[in-house]
């Protein structure tokens, strides 16, 4: 008798990210050059691989406690081995709730059971950029890719599932930030694909039952029922609330959007850095003639670009300010200058689009 649907359902997602991994890292060790000759006899630089052989690639899980993160944890302890690849786990203790280090060490213990190897806490101090959510996502991932960068990890695995892909994108919705807010989160993102996420087609729900099952114990952070937070409020009323009002199948509905929308965005970011070389003159300037004839999507994204290199931060670059700027090629009645977040300027001189630091 096979394992319950819930976990084959888990462990199936695992498996197939781990496959992809493992194809990453063939292809990486084709171009890189071969480990030193001199290395010691008898010791590998990493995962304990035979002498003359490549050594076998870690791969983490990011672990909350949570059912979402303990499932995984449990998947990837069950199909790492079965695959060659070492397995790790990471929990982050944001300090934001009493107790905050013993519920830490709790879950380094659960993940050290499963068989996970190395496993570690690492604390990390919360700032106030951005809010309250943002600032503990941002302080998170700092934490996480200097975990993954202390190990060598070849990829860190994230527990977000389709639930959580719903619940940004209509974050994203709400922001109106453009076609990217709707795309949710990314299967694979961060710096080399560092980032995985096996759980954006599976249901909260699946992963809780997977728990369950196995008798995994799991941790409810009641920030996640914080009516102060606003993806709490999120997806204990306004997600049940569109379900009552359109019916089930809202949450896969949003997932779907999220997919279509990231592969048109794709689209939209590749025509535009094609186009960006034909907008500029000989001093690299952009010409407003050039950028008024490309579609507004295209258009936009070239000057939104421009934005960030000048140094305007991206987090904080908003559809808003892009639509201000865009007004000085498409509707120039020899207004001043546009402020933008980071001390950047935009303005129109001579037919060009001066966009630089004020």
């Amino acid at each position: 008798m096979g394992p319950h649907p819930a976990v084959a359902a888990i462990r199936l997602a695992v498996r197939r990210v781990l496959h992809d991994v493992l194809t990453d890292v063939q292809r990486s060790s084709e171009t890189d050059p071969p480990p030193p000759a001199h290395a010691p006899h008898g010791h590998a630089a990493h995962g304990d691989a035979p002498h003359g052989q490549a050594p076998r690639p870690l791969v983490l899980v990011a672990c909350s406690g949570g059912a979402d993160s303990m499932a995984l944890a449990s998947a990837l302890a069950f199909e790492a081995p079965k695959l060659g690849v070492r397995a790790g786990g990471v929990t982050v203790d944001h300090g934001l709730q009493p107790g905050s280090d013993l519920r830490a060490a709790e879950v380094v213990a659960r993940l050290t059971a499963l068989g996970l190897t190395p496993v570690e806490s690492v604390a990390v101090e919360v700032g106030r950029a951005g809010g309250p959510e943002a600032a503990a996502r941002d302080a998170r991932y700092a934490a996480l890719d200097a975990a993954a960068e202390r190990h060598s990890a070849a990829a860190v695995l994230l527990g977000h599932t389709r639930d959580d892909q719903a619940e940004t994108v209509l974050l994203g919705l709400a922001r109106g930030s453009g076609i990217r807010s709707l795309s949710g989160m990314a299967a694979t993102s961060g710096a080399a694909g560092r980032y995985r996420r096996p759980f954006l087609h599976i249901d909260r729900q699946t992963a809780r039952k997977a728990c369950m099952v196995q008798s995994l114990p799991v941790w409810d952070d009641p920030h996640n029922a914080d009516p102060a937070y606003t993806r709490s409020r999120l997806r204990h009323e306004g997600l049940p609330a569109l379900e009552k009002a359109l019916g089930k199948g809202v949450v896969e509905a949003l997932a779907r959007t999220a997919q279509l929308s990231r592969d048109d965005a794709d689209a939209l970011d590749a025509w535009a850095a094609q186009a960006e070389a034909s907008v500029r003159d000989a001093a690299g300037l952009l010409e407003c003639a050039k950028l008024f004839a490309l579609p507004p999507a295209v258009r936009r994204r070239i000057v939104r670009r421009a934005a960030i290199e000048a140094g305007a931060p991206a987090g904080s670059l908003f559809a808003r300010h892009i639509e201000e700027v865009d007004r000085l090629i498409t509707g120039w009645r020899g207004q001043g200058a546009i402020n933008l977040p980071g001390k950047v300027v935009a303005q129109r001189q001579g037919g060009r689009l001066v966009i630089r630091q004020g």
